[in-house]
């Protein structure tokens, strides 16, 4: 078993300019791709001095737990209400006002009204306290003026020390009036400004809606992108059309019958029935088709009914039916069945003219329903994330929650070019379930932080949760125009079955990527999470359910519709996340979801193979072992052996409570060994550090292939050597088991009288023989000494090998 196993390993390689398997890039450190712990500072850590609600900082010693998984970052919050009584200008006889804050060298402003002296802007402004290096706070109130410099209306100037601290829960800081003074600030003049300033951390509520000093050169539409957001993915239903028969149906040729099919459309997902079998006016299919629909029901489900009888697809009639006329099932209970009168568009001559007119034409049975009992699987079985049915009665309480930390980046990679030098401007997707998460976007930075902190609820523990990192290219002012896909600069998954309950993880996570190039480190992103337990019980009672809604085993889909209506559901969510402000692009989406994982790679082959080889190991290990102790290579084990099996035989009622008491002291001594850190993305497993360039060449290229014929002819080639190894293993898989099936088939009659007879003969023996007479004698033969042995093949191995297979009949 392990010789075959080896050569069959070696013969996966490449034929044209590979080189070693084992090669790896020359930049390539294993620390670099592995799992580090972190000691973030966490929680809520308010310096000493000062008094609630007085100059400087408050002291409290209490820790929220709404943001105790980030770290504490502090703002400068001003909030801009409104403004009154302001001067016009006598040249143009009105006022276009707005308002400019400024702290040191960041500027932030409000929109201009046109001709008014009362506005009302309602705008938040941040600045990072890590920035701040000005002891003032300026707010000007000005005239825009689209020729000549905007005039000057008034200012209000705050001390930094006197900025009172603001910590949620509390209420928000009330907004007050100021008069405004001259530039000089001597004296005050006509005109007020409503505000509220005061000094606060990310947990505060204005956070997410304010404009950040970090993003002051992002202008224009660019400025929803930079904000951090929630989406929620839409609700998906799975759309089941039962075309059952059609009734008088006519053929526009009167001297055939019509032969037709059905074409169901909804959205841009169409599907058609089989043709009827027979030419006839009462056509019949009972045959399902099934699509993907989601809330809110935008699309119609488009019903055509086409003649093939013809040289060309004639339209018989056509319906158009709205999907939230339809019923919502739970179960597989049977959905009462409907007639609809299908209509057909003539033509006829009117002075010289076309009119379109309607007429009747034909009747369709059909069974149509909304499920509501499955799961519409939008992403790949191996990391799900939800498997709650679509209809919200039949989910059960969570049993959990999640909470994640995106504390920051580190050593991120250059991702475009901007005024000459290699630029990121970071942020970071998290999908669990149906909500996604988009942290706010740093500019210019390789080792962004962004301290955001959220919360899932957690319906079963064996989900996964996705997290990327993505470039904004859509920044407007930033240079690039805004156009462009957001880059990928790495993803990680975290399953939550493999984490302790109730435990703070803190870890610094390596960002891979694979290029065409080769596999890219692009940075480290740095996170902290908790999975709590609300019911252990319930989380217990989870493991023996199954995976998915009842509905799936009960009424499976098929392997082929699944894929299909997988792919239908990730193409709507992106859709529908894409159309959100800012949306969140088909890219991001695709990615964070695995759009490409069916794709074939030889790079996923070759992982996928030796994933196999090391299940065996374990098992090639025991055989090896007791080969060595059949064989007397350890005189001590074999004698130990001897005397276990000589125990078992004597009271063979010990055999099972020996073999659990053995796996039970196992499992006590893997406890040891049990691993530190939930896993991360592996290249050693996922087989990238050896990976060849025509391999990944190969793997980004387009489907059907845009490669040159030669280059397609080889790789071709070198699939149908791997895919003819494949065949090889499962043929020979299957040649084993139906020799099994030849010792009583009696395909071979000489063989099949010998084992029937040779059963009579054990089965007297049996009866006659105490059975651990039996075992003793079969044991000692296996444990025999290698002096006792023969190197040639026993009997029974050899009878089994001249076994007929039906291998000789395949053409």
């Amino acid at each position: 078993m392990k010789v075959k196993i080896k050569k069959r390993s070696e013969h996966i390689s490449t034929k044209k300019g590979d080189q070693k398997m084992g090669s790896k890039p020359a930049a390539a450190n294993p620390d670099d791709y592995k799992l580090k712990d972190t000691k973030p500072q966490l929680g809520e850590r308010w310096p000493h001095g000062g008094i609630r609600g007085g100059g400087g900082w408050i002291s409290s010693d209490r820790v929220t737990s709404t943001y105790d998984l980030v770290e504490q970052m502090y703002y400068l919050y001003v909030r801009v209400e409104k403004a009154r009584d302001l001067p016009i200008n006598p040249l143009t006889a009105s006022c276009d006002p707005y308002v400019e804050v400024k702290l040191g060298n960041y500027k932030g402003k409000t929109q201009h009204f046109e001709k008014r002296t009362y506005a009302e802007w309602k705008q938040v402004f941040a600045f990072s306290k890590e920035k701040i290096q000005s002891t003032v706070l300026e707010v000007y109130v000005k005239d825009k003026d689209m020729i000549a410099r905007d005039d000057y209306l008034g200012k209000v100037v705050f001390d930094m020390n006197e900025v009172p601290t603001r910590v949620p829960p509390d209420s928000p800081l009330a907004p007050q009036w100021y008069r405004l003074e001259d530039r000089k600030g001597d004296r005050k003049i006509k005109g007020e400004v409503m505000l509220a300033v005061w000094m606060g951390t990310q947990a505060d509520e204005a956070f997410s809606e304010a404009w950040h000093s970090d993003a002051a050169t992002v202008h224009g539409e660019g400025v929803f992108s930079v904000r951090s957001k929630v989406y929620v993915s839409p609700k998906l239903w799975y759309l089941r059309v039962n075309v059952i028969e059609a009734h008088d149906v006519e053929s526009a040729d009167k001297s055939q019958l019509p032969q037709v099919f059905v074409k169901a459309q909804l959205g841009n997902q169409i599907l058609k029935t089989k043709l009827s079998p027979t030419k006839t006016t009462n056509p019949m299919w009972n045959e399902d088709l099934v699509f993907v629909a989601a809330e809110p029901f935008e699309e119609q489900l488009v019903l055509t009914l086409e003649n093939k009888a013809t040289s060309k697809e004639e339209i018989v009639g056509r319906i158009v039916l709205p999907l939230t006329a339809f019923e919502k099932r739970l179960d597989h209970r049977t959905v009462h069945s409907k007639w609809y009168n299908l209509e057909q568009f003539g033509f006829a001559m009117l002075e010289g003219g076309q009119r379109m007119e309607l007429k009747f034409s034909t009747r369709i049975h059909l069974r149509v329903c909304l499920e509501g009992g499955y799961h519409v699987l939008d992403e790949s079985t191996m990391y799900i994330s939800d498997q709650r049915p679509t209809a919200r009665q039949l989910w059960k309480k969570p049993i959990g929650i999640l909470e994640i930390g995106i504390l920051s980046a580190q050593g991120l990679q250059g991702m475009k070019t901007k005024d000459g030098k290699k630029t990121t401007d970071a942020y970071c997707v998290a999908k669990y379930g149906q909500k996604w998460v988009r942290t706010r976007t740093i500019l210019e930075s390789f080792n962004p932080k962004w301290n955001e902190q959220y919360t899932w609820e957690v319906y079963d523990p064996c989900t996964v949760v996705s997290l990327g990192v993505f470039d904004n290219s859509h920044l407007g002012g930033n240079g690039n125009g805004g156009s462009g896909k957001d880059s990928r600069i790495g993803k990680i998954r975290i399953r939550l079955s493999t984490l302790e309950t109730d435990r703070i993880y803190t870890h610094s996570y390596p960002l891979l990527v694979l290029q065409p190039s080769g596999l890219k480190k692009t940075g480290e992103l740095q996170l902290a999470f908790r999975f709590t337990c609300l019911s252990l019980a319930n989380m217990i009672y989870l493991y023996s359910q199954p995976l998915l809604p009842k509905m799936h085993y009960q009424h499976p889909l098929t392997i082929s519709q699944l894929d299909t209506l997988r792919y239908q559901a990730m193409n709507i969510v992106a859709i529908r996340l894409g159309r959100a402000e800012p949306p969140l692009r088909r890219e991001v989406v695709e990615y964070m979801l695995d759009v490409d994982s069916h794709m074939w790679s030889m790079r996923r082959s070759k992982a996928n193979f030796f994933r196999i080889v090391s299940v065996f190991t374990g098992v090639i290990s025991m055989s090896k072992w007791l080969g060595d102790v059949s064989n007397w290579k350890n005189p001590v084990t074999t004698l130990l052996v001897h005397v276990l099996f000589f125990i078992l035989v004597c009271f063979p009622e010990l055999i099972l409570p020996t073999g659990f008491l053995y796996m039970f002291l196992i499992g006590v001594w893997n406890y040891r060994f049990r691993p530190r850190h939930p896993p991360h993305m592996d290249t050693k497993l996922s087989w990238a550090e050896a990976v060849q360039p025509d391999e990944l060449d190969e793997e980004f290229d387009s489907f059907p292939s845009s490669k040159p014929q030669d280059v397609t002819k080889m790789r071709y080639d070198r699939l149908r050597s791997v895919a003819g190894r494949i065949q090889t293993v499962v043929g020979d898989i299957a040649t084993q088991g139906e020799r099994f099936q030849a010792l009583l088939s009696w395909r071979d009659p000489r063989a099949s009288c010998l084992f029937v007879l040779l059963c009579l003969v054990i089965a007297v023996a049996l009866y006659v023989t105490p059975f651990k007479l039996v075992v003793l004698g079969m044991g000692l033969f296996l444990l025999r000494h290698p002096r006792f042995r023969s190197k040639m093949p026993s009997a029974p191995s050899n009878f089994f090998r001249r076994l007929p297979a039906r291998a000789d009949s395949m053409l």
